[in-house]
């Protein structure tokens, strides 16, 4: 029996897990469910936003599905005590290297999307995200206080070529599948780890990959493309930085980022972390005004990458296209529907 680990966390996170953990019981698969605190509600009850045990549980499942995490009340906190030190903690731990984030606009909400309809129908990009490496996890990094009396802060932005390379890897892969292109995207005329980026994806692309065609982008650039005329793209590859803020840039092509949906996985007999791709949102939390269909579409992809169910993953997918076509709409997307109302139309389809 496959195992399936709930970490709802804070803000709107138990509000959109509830809705995934009512589709997975309608579902009615051979999975067995558990659940466990993370994040700030961790924190509150342990004194830390990743318990030894709850990570133990997640090593041991096959996939875990979060909701969210942060909050203004642990903002205080040191760094590494913060609800998402506890999230980067878990990526670290499960080594999820490569996350997939998709940005697919429905037809139902391309008068949604920021953009004229006409540039975002059909838009299905994926980016495919380094998520253990990168200024996020990059050491020096902290804040001190120079001789002369100044603060200075900093953090440090570094990559080798092995980790380059097998999220390089992953990107070629999903791309045959697909589009077949590729676009790799850093900072390589100002950043000496862009530079090595590029070139490291360029010598794994002519050594395995020549089949897919890949092109190079500068980040500032990829960003007003994507506002431009995102549909040039099929998979963008980038480091962790970059992937964070361009992914979300992505949201709003979509319609919103309650949309977006998010896998990131590691070894092939790993454990997999899913995710929708938005916060905690602590501004609407407890008032039934989430979109929960980024984290029903993370439990789709939890089911076709992790659970061995790709056929309920499509019927997942199915139901949302067609909660959507059917007008149901929460508040993101110019709707009035709760989140309990959103989860029973797509209830409805399953």
């Amino acid at each position: 029996m496959k195992k399936l680990l709930l970490l709802p966390g804070d803000g709107i996170g138990p509000e959109v897990t509830a809705v995934s953990r009512r589709l997975l019981a309608a579902l009615a698969l051979d999975i067995e469910v558990s659940e466990g605190l993370f994040g700030g509600a961790s924190i509150d009850a342990h004194g830390v936003p990743l318990a030894d045990a709850v990570k133990a549980q997640a090593l041991a499942s096959d996939a875990v599905l979060m909701g969210a995490v942060g909050g203004p009340q642990w903002a205080a906190q040191d760094y590494d005590k913060r609800p998402e030190a506890g999230l980067l903690q878990l990526r670290a731990a499960m080594d999820v290297f490569a996350n997939l984030r998709p940005a697919r606009c429905f037809a139902a909400l391309a008068d949604a999307s920021s953009l004229k309809p006409e540039l975002v129908a059909g838009l299905d990009i994926l980016f495919v995200r380094e998520l253990v490496g990168g200024v996020y996890f990059g050491q020096p990094r902290g804040i001190e206080t120079l001789p002369n009396g100044e603060r200075r802060g900093f953090n440090t932005q570094s990559y080798t070529s092995s980790e380059i390379r097998r999220v390089a890897r992953v990107a070629f892969e999903l791309a045959r599948g697909r589009g077949g292109r590729v676009c790799s995207v850093e900072k390589a005329n100002v950043m000496e780890s862009g530079l090595l980026w590029r070139e490291e994806v360029s010598a794994l692309h002519a050594a395995d990959y020549p089949d897919v065609a890949l092109s190079h982008m500068y980040a500032d650039n990829c960003a007003m493309q994507l506002a431009k005329w995102p549909a040039q793209f099929d998979v963008i590859l980038t480091d962790n930085l970059f992937g964070d803020i361009l992914s979300d840039l992505a949201g709003m092509l979509t319609g919103s980022l309650g949309m977006l949906p998010s896998a990131a996985l590691g070894a092939a007999d790993a454990p997999g972390l899913y995710e929708p791709i938005h916060g905690s949102a602590p501004d609407i939390a407890g008032l039934g005004l989430a979109n929960p269909c980024a984290s029903v579409l993370s439990l789709a992809m939890a089911l076709r990458h992790s659970l061995g169910e790709p056929g309920a993953a499509a019927r997942v997918e199915a139901a949302v296209e067609a909660a959507l076509d059917a007008g149901a709409r929460t508040r993101d997307l110019g709707g009035t529907l709760s989140t309990e109302a959103m989860g029973d139309a797509i209830l409805a389809g399953v």
